[in-house]
This record gives structure tokens, C-alpha cells and sequence, in this order.
């Protein structure tokens, strides 16, 4: 067993349950969504990003597009979150926090796209 690969899998898989628990709710409702959640889901698909940068193959270049492209829609989220709240003083209002949400099911999408090619590569592997 290689820790270094069972390591890039843990974080992976993590970074995808920490978007899906955050997901998971009422779309309009700011009690279903935690903003810890969001932040821990925002580092770990961070982390997830720099982990998959030294991979050279085809599809470690298409791993780790779907990791930037989740990181982009989660900090959107964030700074959606923030501006609703410091900057406007428009509060977590039901279209807010639904723009939020959403946001997190675009990287909830990339991650899951991720986690299929994390399985597709090691099924592909040969012993």
C-alpha cells in the first residue's frame, strides 16, 4: 500500500464530504449551512489543489482543473457570504444565502467529477 496515494484519496474524498455537508439542506435557509463548514471545505479543497499539482498525466491536468474550478465556485461562495453581510448590510436573505448554496453545488459537482477519476485512474492501475 502506497501512504502517499491512500493520503491524496483521504484528502480528496474529504474535501468532497466537507462540500456536501455544507450543500446538504434547505437552499434558503441559513441554519442548514455553516460557515465553519464552508471555510473547512474551502482549505481542505485548497489543500486538495497543491497536492495535485505535481501529478504530470492527462488525468492529473483534468484532477486538478475540477479542484481549481471547485476552489473558484467555494471562495465565490465566501465572498458572496461576506459582502452579504459586511459590505451591503443586506444580511443572509433566502436569495443570498440560495446564491451561496449554489455555488457550493458547482464545487460539490467538480469535486464529485474529481472523486470519479480519482476511482477511474486506480481501477485503471495495474499491479
Amino acid at each position: 500500500m502506497n501512504m502517499e496515494k491512500v493520503v491524496f484519496a483521504f484528502v480528496i474524498v474529504l474535501a468532497m464530504t466537507l462540500n456536501f455537508g455544507f450543500f446538504i439542506g434547505e437552499i434558503e435557509d441559513p441554519n442548514h449551512h455553516n460557515v465553519y463548514e464552508l471555510f473547512a471545505a474551502i482549505v481542505v479543497n485548497l489543500i486538495a489543489t497543491v497536492m495535485k499539482f505535481g501529478d504530470r498525466t492527462h488525468i492529473g491536468a483534468v484532477l486538478l482543473a475540477t479542484s481549481l474550478v471547485a476552489d473558484v465556485q467555494l471562495i465565490a461562495a465566501a465572498v458572496v457570504w461576506g459582502v452579504a453581510l459586511y459590505v451591503t448590510a443586506v444580511g443572509l436573505t433566502p436569495m443570498v444565502m440560495g446564491s451561496i448554496v449554489s455555488l457550493s453545488g458547482g464545487a460539490l459537482l467538480a469535486n464529485l467529477v474529481s472523486v470519479v477519476l480519482l476511482v477511474v485512474e486506480t481501477v485503471m492501475m495495474r499491479r
